[in-house]
């Protein structure tokens, strides 16, 4: 199985003392999104964990520790934007702490374990095409020796980031805004040897040389282990995105990057709320368990194929 560390908030930034100790202790214990008392406890064992995904805008908290996931498969989402305080709030300098953050990630794991975001691309009198295109190019000049790829999608508009982007003026992307703006980042990501695909874009890019991506890759993960994994696209995902099954281990409403965009956040009163009740030493994420609540243990199993091994 695959375990997510986590689309829901950023826990390398702001939980890896909690995540590292869940490693030590063999488990973690999740809430279910959708119904609170239902509480799923899911082994961290390294025989039935064939790998993780790291999520993040900022793993420097995590770089000195990475030794403790030696006995671990994982590569890391790294989501790098040219958007100011404005938007990402929370995020520190690009310049001086993000970018060499980047860089010493990768030169600690290699540059494949590190896959570049430039995520999600909206368009606004500040923000305008030639401003990504400008500071895409910026940030491509100085990643593209510390990383294999970088995954693009396009601003979602949900309910619940209405209110936070109403201050942003954001302008409405047609088919052929979206195509003009990726077709001219591939361009220039070719130019510094990168690929580039989509993450859940519906678009068709193709004939740019651009992808459909599985941000969760059973493909990347069969070459880090050397062998096949027998793994089935996520069925609880958007129809558009392509990631093979995984667990979740994080939390909604929990995330401090202050992203003005972000699907994960409710509301800013929310994260501060259950911040206060995080503790780094229990299994759950926040919170503590209560009489209403009911763990069931999460039945898990190794997708890897071990049977078949590639020739290197």
């Amino acid at each position: 199985m695959i375990i997510s560390v986590s689309r829901r908030t950023d826990i390398p930034t702001y939980y890896s003392e909690w995540f590292f100790n869940r490693l030590h202790e063999g488990y973690v214990l999740v809430r279910n999104p959708m119904n609170i008392h239902q509480v799923s406890k899911i082994t961290l064992n390294p025989d039935v964990v064939d790998g993780i995904v790291f999520w993040t805008k900022n793993p420097t908290p995590m770089l000195d520790k990475l030794d403790q996931l030696n006995d671990y498969t994982y590569y890391f989402q790294f989501t790098l934007n040219a958007y100011g305080r404005d938007v990402e709030t929370g995020v520190p300098s690009k310049n001086n702490v993000i970018i060499p953050a980047f860089q010493k990630l990768s030169d600690k794991i290699g540059p494949e374990r590190v896959i570049w975001r430039y995520d999600p691309i909206f368009i606004s009198k500040i923000y305008t095409i030639d401003y990504h295109l400008h500071y895409f190019e910026q940030l491509a000049k100085r990643l593209s020796p510390y990383t294999k790829k970088c995954t693009i999608s396009f601003l979602d508009f949900y309910r619940n980031t209405q209110k936070n982007i109403a201050g942003l003026n954001i302008e409405p992307f047609t088919p052929e805004i979206q195509e003009r703006i990726a077709e001219n980042l591939a361009a220039i990501a070719r130019s510094y040897g990168l690929k580039m695909d989509t993450c859940a874009e519906g678009i068709d890019l193709q004939k740019n040389g651009i992808d459909h991506a599985r941000c969760i890759d059973d493909r990347l993960f069969s070459r880090l282990l050397n062998c096949p994994l027998k793994a089935r696209k996520d069925k609880n995902q958007r129809l558009e995105c392509n990631c093979i099954e995984s667990l979740d281990i994080g939390a909604y409403n929990t995330c401090r990057n202050g992203c003005k965009y972000c699907y994960a956040n409710f509301s800013q009163k929310s994260v501060a709320a259950n911040s206060e009740k995080h503790n780094p030493q229990s299994p759950l994420l926040f919170g503590t368990i209560s009489n209403e609540d009911k763990i069931t243990e999460r039945i898990m199993h190794s997708c890897v194929d071990r049977q078949i091994q590639f020739k290197l």
